[in-house]
């Protein structure tokens, strides 16, 4: 039955994966909300990772992940590799290479500089892959923090501080127009600025197709690496917290360690995410990280199951085409009703239902229906099977 299990999993991943790549041919004219799905995917598996297995509710997941979004744009705004130094701008040198940060000025000191630079100098922007791991850094590090100042305390102390970090964060955002662009937002390069050939076809930078794959191999690694976390001693210690952390301490688990580790790598799988939609949408703005947009990647979970990664995946891809969907007018007779108005207020009484009547989401237990069937039943024989063997002895 476990082999059967394992070839189960197996075999549901293997046709996940293969449907969500083939997804776009699908569905070709919803490219940008697939690839927006995949991640909201991310954020509320993670944020599941966090809650529902690590017991930490936190309202920061969408601050993390605008500080991914963030940090590859500003780097890629002020951030340049050149081949001679400038002389004008703040800069450093890196071997054969000068890293050099421009100011706010128009013209920029790097434009001002180029007049005087020896002919030939190679001016190059960091590659996206680069800035966007600088973001998941930048993520880790903050949820580090954020981790030792809080996660010793109760966790009613962890929503209110996570609640005020990502307020201030966007207010900070918001604020400074020079540095960030403020409530305008900031531009951001796409992935491939000069295209990018994959199976013998070349595709634009506008193309829609590479960061969706990029998406989705990020999503399936992420994927990976959380059950692989959930699966291993890890993911016990987590458990155990989440269910009693003083009976967890008097066991030997380390507490606030284990609590710390799992807010901060949490924190960076939001950071990788926000990073790569950046360059997707190639224009951020602050509110991205508004307490409303962090409720939708709380209730994508609670719909899909908090307990499961999977489930909680699932709920975000579909409720997000639900959504999507929901945008168009529905008409009956002479009455029409606006659903861009009233499509948040269908969610809301989804996400009330499901609390009332399904505390473990509407995902989850089928997930549970279809991975653990026949395992009761094996439980019962086996038994009775032990119970024949040994007929005097008391059954429990």
């Amino acid at each position: 039955m476990r082999n059967n299990l394992r070839l189960l999993k197996a075999l549901t991943w293997v046709v996940g994966g293969g449907f969500l790549l083939i997804l776009p041919f699908l569905i070709p004219t919803r490219m940008h909300v697939a690839i927006i799905a995949l991640y909201y995917a991310i954020l509320a598996s993670s944020w599941a990772l966090l809650a529902g297995y690590g017991g930490q509710f936190s309202f920061a997941h969408m601050a993390f992940a605008g500080l991914g979004a963030y940090t590859a744009g500003l780097v890629g705004k002020f951030f340049r590799l050149t081949t001679a130094p400038t002389h004008v701008c703040h800069e450093w040198s890196l071997g054969g290479w000068w890293l050099v940060v421009q100011d706010t000025g128009s013209p920029t000191c790097l434009e001002t500089a180029k007049a005087s630079m020896p002919a030939g100098t190679v001016i190059m922007q960091f590659p996206s892959w680069l800035d966007i791991t600088l973001g998941i850094l930048v993520g880790g590090l903050f949820g580090l923090l954020i981790g030792a100042l809080v996660l010793r305390l109760r966790r009613t102390y962890l929503a209110l501080f996570t609640i005020a970090f990502a307020e201030i964060l966007r207010t900070a955002i918001n604020a400074e127009r020079d540095i960030t662009g403020g409530p305008g937002g900031l531009k951001v390069a796409p992935l491939f600025p000069d295209g990018i050939t994959l199976f013998g076809h070349h595709f634009s930078a506008a193309d829609k197709w590479p960061p969706y794959l990029v998406m989705l191999i990020l999503f399936l690694g992420i994927m990976a690496l959380m059950y692989w976390l959930a699966g291993s001693r890890f993911g016990l210690f987590i458990r155990s917290i989440r269910e009693d952390e003083e009976a967890a301490g008097s066991l030997g688990v380390h507490v606030v360690r284990y609590k710390i580790l799992l807010f901060t790598v949490t924190a960076m799988f939001a950071a990788a995410a926000g990073g790569v939609y950046a360059h997707f949408v190639r224009v951020i703005a602050p509110n991205m990280m508004v307490i409303k947009e962090m409720s939708v990647v709380i209730s994508m979970a609670v719909i899909g199951g908090m307990e499961s990664l999977l489930g909680a995946a699932i709920g975000a891809i579909l409720i997000e085409f639900a959504l999507e969907q929901l945008r168009n007018d529905i008409t009956i007779g002479s009455f029409t009703l606006h659903m861009t108005d009233w499509r948040l207020v269908v969610f809301g009484a989804l996400l009330m239902i499901t609390l009332r009547f399904w505390g473990n989401g509407l995902i989850y237990p089928i997930i549970q229906r279809i991975t653990r069937r026949g395992v009761a039943e094996e439980t019962v024989a086996k038994r009775l099977q032990a119970a024949a063997a040994n007929p005097e002895e008391p059954s429990t």
